[in-house]
């Protein structure tokens, strides 16, 4: 056994799965603070914006989350001639996920009574004003946890970017289990990179549940 484990972790193979493990929470950052952004504009659109800019975002959110992520990894990697593949992969992600977060932002916008806004009105505030200084303020501190969630599935999403040969954590196992043939050594490195993946969404779920603890706790 400590053979065994001495030929799959050489200290190249064990820095290779250290680099792929960087990329991946390297690209997990941007692709969620990006994706925040993006789907908090979009979920606001959906929301208040019932003309054109609201119709596009609706058939943007729907087209995305109807649709597999994979495909969206393919299109962007093979048919945007701009950037790098990583840059075009996190792409894919971001439009993705943008998507999913617009759905989870409106949940928040439709918890917030109408008086909020008729209230802010009559304070003198203008949309913009009362959106930045009262509606987003309550709708994110009511979706935290689904955001929370969220960042764990574009954790594990990161994972589709080995078809396009993105070397991120999963990518950087199957190049580390290609130079092994017995059955024992691939499944170690299978192993290693469920627990890898384990132990990052397992503390980010961890955080989830003691953020609903306290704040059950408060209520």
């Amino acid at each position: 056994m400590l053979e065994l484990f001495q030929n799959v972790f050489t200290p190249s193979n064990v820095q290779f799965l250290a680099q792929g493990m960087g990329l991946t929470l390297l690209l997990s950052v941007i692709i969620i603070i990006t994706s925040v952004i993006f789907g908090t504009i979009l979920g606001l659109l959906r929301s208040y914006e019932k003309r054109f800019f609201g119709k596009v975002a609706s058939f943007y959110i729907e087209m995305f989350r109807n649709t597999p992520l994979l495909l969206w990894i393919l299109v962007c990697c093979f048919m945007i001639p701009l950037g790098t593949v990583v840059m075009r992969g996190a792409l894919a992600l971001i439009l993705y996920t943008s998507a999913v977060i617009a759905e989870i932002v409106r949940g928040g916008l439709n918890s917030i009574p109408d008086g909020q806004f008729e209230a802010a009105k009559s304070q003198g505030f203008t949309l913009i004003q009362t959106l930045a200084y009262i509606v987003l303020p309550q709708c994110f501190k009511n979706i935290i946890p689904s955001l929370l969630s969220q960042v764990i599935t574009t954790v594990k999403d990161t994972s589709f970017l080995q078809v396009v040969a993105i070397p991120e954590y999963t990518r950087s196992g199957f190049v580390v289990m290609g130079r092994y043939t017995q059955t024992a050594e691939v499944f170690l490195i299978f192993a290693t990179l469920a627990v890898g993946y384990f132990v990052i969404c397992f503390s980010l779920s961890m955080v989830v549940r003691t953020y609903q603890k306290r704040t059950s706790i408060a209520r």
